[in-house]
């Protein structure tokens, strides 16, 4: 559903409520439908299926969060502006398992979009120090550690941030698996 459908419905309710109130006398009612009208203003700017998809990825449900994202086919038109980052970010946490590679970009956006928690930004500038560090790139990969451990205030990723540091540490296997007998070997041996 578009954003903007939202606040019409919001103000036909209002209307109906306004309505109640002053000519069938009905203050109560009239009341409680006036107080209705929150319920889309606040969908408005927090989105059902975003907030849906928090919910199971809160219970550990990958595929139904993914489920709900599926929801929001043109985010620009049905989400409010403030939701773009989230929606990228969840959507990166919902294929960090089973496609690592799509979440370095879906993580650039979600940070480009900005997320309004701290511990958000620290989660996916940590997933995208992981992916640098999974392609090599540890110079990259140490500088977003480094961001990850300044927004993570509350300690909650300092497990993650301390294995992927020593992961860091390691020597890069492909470096160091050069087979001294090989350099011997003839092109067709």
């Amino acid at each position: 559903m578009n954003k903007y459908i939202k606040l019409v419905v919001a103000g036909l309710i209002l209307a109906l409520g306004i309505y109640m109130m002053f000519f069938t006398r009905s203050l109560g009612w009239g009341i409680v439908v006036t107080l209705l009208t929150a319920i889309p203003v606040a969908l408005f700017y927090k989105n059902e299926y975003i907030l849906l998809a928090f919910w199971q990825l809160r219970k550990q449900n990958m595929e139904k969060a993914s489920q709900w994202l599926t929801g929001i086919k043109n985010y620009k038109a049905q989400l409010h502006s403030s939701q773009y980052g989230y929606f990228h970010y969840l959507q990166g946490l919902t294929l960090a398992q089973e496609h690592p590679k799509k979440v370095e970009p879906l993580m650039r956006k979600a940070l480009e979009y900005g997320l309004n928690m701290k511990q958000d930004r620290a989660m996916a500038t940590l997933n995208l120090a992981a992916t640098a560090i999974a392609a090599g790139r540890k110079q990259e990969g140490q500088k977003l550690l480094d961001e990850a451990k300044k927004l993570d205030s509350a300690g909650m990723m300092t497990d993650q941030i301390k294995m992927m540091k020593d992961q860091l540490k390691m020597p890069s296997m492909q470096k160091h698996m050069h087979n001294p007998n090989m350099r011997q070997r003839g092109k067709f041996f």
